[in-house]
């Protein structure tokens, strides 16, 4: 049936609604959509999306220059390893020789071969030619000689034994060469885009016994950054670590004379050491030194300080002691200017978006929050960190009830600048919904439907005029 009426010479034909069409639009999860949100959002792929910055920033130091240091280095490198932020760069991608550097990702990958069982600290191990035929910082063991694991590890890890590190190569992996396979494709995982390895150790090709030097005519290197990565890794993966890196000293043997005295000198612990309390440093915990008349001297440290760790490198010092002053100036460049702050609280509401469009719900819209909270680091006093806000909801058409709480409904990105930092700190959130989104019934859907078809006729006609 039609029916016909003019509008100022105009004519008006008005259809009326079939109940196949309202039943087509009970069932069409899209139909309704954007009537049910009440606005026509701009689209993506995975849905709609939206950004905001807040404005708002105050901060009380002002970061100085990295020039401002006096660094007298071939490369440094400092990072947050919770952000991944880096605070200061020195050189930090140029490869250079790391000396023993190196031996930090043996140890991540021998205390992983514990962690997933395959190996034990208690396990023996019978010493092989390779390993006895060492030179350098060792602890002079035998072919034949057999020891634990863990003694094995302190050996390496406080005294850099080079022996001792062969040993537990040839362990993990058959043969010192297979080992340093394994190490180049956890690199390559890790995201070391710099580091190449050719024995367990860090010693230059000419210092490894002639018999059982790789073919390839290549030397080990790491940039700056590639050792922060490895050390992130290694403070993540394995936080037990400080229960290696702070031994001061290990007598490895009863008969030894001397025990190993660790190489670390910054060593908080070292503070009441007459040697070393000059160069203790508050809340250092680790990590690892290196020298070799190629690489200079070499220091990978960490320290913990109000709850922050930092990770810093410093490559081509001139002395070992030059190596540990040097880790100073950048460890207090970052301690001294910088603190990791919670800028957004878990369960956050964010403005603009507190709601999503549901279809086919008791209600036609559902209250949403982000999941967890999200932790940058900023210059040190910062009151309102001037975060970037982009929130992509997920395609209308699966947003459908039944939603349970808790359901993923889109995610959010914040970023945050610091000025004078070459990259964003970014992460990203899941979007989810704070209450259960009920399915309306079959009735109120119908008189849903009957209410939003009419709606928009009656708006059809009044834009007529």
């Amino acid at each position: 049936m039609k029916y016909k009426r003019q509008f100022s010479g105009k004519q008006f034909v008005i259809k009326t609604a079939t109940v196949g069409l309202l039943l087509n639009m009970l069932i069409s999860p899209t139909a309704p959509a954007l009537a049910e949100s009440g606005k026509t959002p701009a689209t993506t792929e995975s849905g709609t999306t939206s950004t905001k910055t807040t404005t708002a920033a105050a901060t009380a130091v002002k970061i100085p220059s990295v020039e401002s240091l006096g660094l007298n280095l071939k490369s440094a490198v400092l990072i947050e390893p919770t952000t991944g932020e880096v605070l200061l760069s020195l050189n930090a991608d140029v490869p250079l020789p790391p000396a023993s550097m190196t031996k930090m990702m043996t140890e991540y990958l021998v205390a992983d071969a514990v962690k997933n069982g395959q190996i034990t600290w208690d396990q023996k191990v019978i010493v092989q030619e390779n390993a006895s035929k060492q030179i350098g910082s060792r602890i002079f063991l035998a072919e034949g000689d057999e020891h634990s694991v863990k003694d094995l590890y302190i050996a390496m890890a406080v005294g850099s034994a080079n022996d001792a590190t062969v040993a537990l190569a040839e362990l993990v992996s058959g043969s010192e060469q297979q080992f340093a396979d394994l190490m180049n494709q956890t690199a390559k995982r890790m995201g070391m885009k710099n580091a190449y390895f050719i024995n367990s150790t860090g010693l230059d090709r000419d210092d490894m016994p002639a018999k059982f030097r790789p073919e390839a005519d290549r030397e080990t290197v790491m940039s700056a950054m590639d050792a922060a990565i490895l050390a992130k890794f290694i403070v993540t993966d394995h936080p037990d670590f400080t229960d290696f890196t702070t031994i001061q000293s290990y007598k490895f043997r009863e008969r030894d004379a001397q025990p190993m005295i660790n190489y670390n000198w910054m060593l908080e612990a070292n503070k009441d050491i007459a040697n070393f309390k000059a160069y203790a440093y508050p809340g250092l915990d680790g990590l690892k030194t290196g020298h070799t008349t190629s690489a200079g001297n070499c220091f990978t440290g960490t320290a913990v300080r109000d709850g922050m760790r930092l990770i810093s490198v410093v490559m081509g010092a001139n002395s070992e002691a030059h190596r540990f002053t040097e880790t100073k100036k950048v460890l207090d460049f970052g301690f001294n200017n910088f603190e990791v702050k919670q800028v957004i609280a878990p369960k956050a509401v964010i403005a603009g978006n507190e709601t999503v469009p549901v279809l086919k719900g008791k209600n036609k819209e559902v209250s949403v929050v982000t999941d967890e909270g999200v932790t940058f680091i900023v210059p040190k006093g910062t009151v309102s960190p001037q975060i970037k806000t982009t929130v992509a909801i997920n395609d209308a058409a699966t947003l459908v009830a039944p939603i349970s709480q808790s359901s993923k409904v889109g995610k959010v990105t914040y970023s945050y600048q610091v000025q004078g930092m070459a990259q964003a700190q970014q992460k990203t959130v899941n979007l989810i919904t704070a209450e259960e989104a009920e399915k309306a019934g079959w009735f109120k859907l119908l008189l849903r439907a009957i209410g939003e078809f009419f709606g928009d006729l009656f708006t059809g006609i009044k834009n007529l005029f």
